[in-house]
């Protein structure tokens, strides 16, 4: 039942437009984007859940054509969403899409990572808020686009290029392999 289950829920996520995004087309990985996260690893951007655990959803398609170019990471609804990285707090937004969103970037200017069907943000959250990997942004919901029944985060990270304005249409970038810190929310 438990096998069956998770391929309803999968294949609800392939049929739905989780997060329709208005980036570039997905781009591979690069020897550049390697090193940078061999050298900064990323953490599991969902409280509670281990690299091990995370499924490969990024090349899957959606309507119009379109590839996910991101991860969705299933947990209950409620569950902490935590900061990936250390950065900054670029945005704080609510579209049809993703529902509601907040958009952080990495200390070094190299990669925005969006976060997508937020439940609520955290109380603590602002733009501007400089946080540290674990940082509570808020929990895992189902606002947006995304299907009800079916509560996960829509996780994206963008690649930027020297002196990219636009920050919030970077190049899609497949991070997965890249996230070896389990999720944990800082105290």
């Amino acid at each position: 039942m438990k096998v069956r289950n998770t391929l309803i829920v999968l294949a609800s996520l392939a049929l739905s437009g989780c997060a329709a995004s208005r980036t570039p087309a997905p781009a591979p990985v690069t020897r550049a984007d390697a090193a940078y996260f061999s050298r900064h690893q990323l953490m599991v951007p969902v409280d509670g859940v281990e690299p091990r655990d995370l499924r490969d959803s990024f090349n899957a398609p959606r309507s119009g054509g379109r590839i996910h170019g991101a991860i969705d990471i299933l947990a209950p609804r409620g569950t902490p969403v935590v900061a990936a990285i250390d950065g900054h707090v670029m945005r704080l937004a609510q579209n049809s899409a993703g529902g509601i969103t907040a958009y952080l970037m990495d200390d070094r200017r190299k990669y925005v990572y969006y976060y997508a069907h937020l439940h609520h943000y955290s109380d603590r959250i602002t733009e501007g808020l400089r946080v540290r990997q674990g940082f509570v942004i808020g929990y895992v919901g189902t606002s947006g686009n995304a299907p009800p029944d079916t509560p996960h985060l829509h996780f994206q990270a963008m690649r930027m290029t020297e002196g990219q304005r636009d920050w919030w249409n970077g190049t899609p970038v497949d991070v997965r392999t890249f996230m070896a810190k389990p999720g944990r929310a800082r105290k």
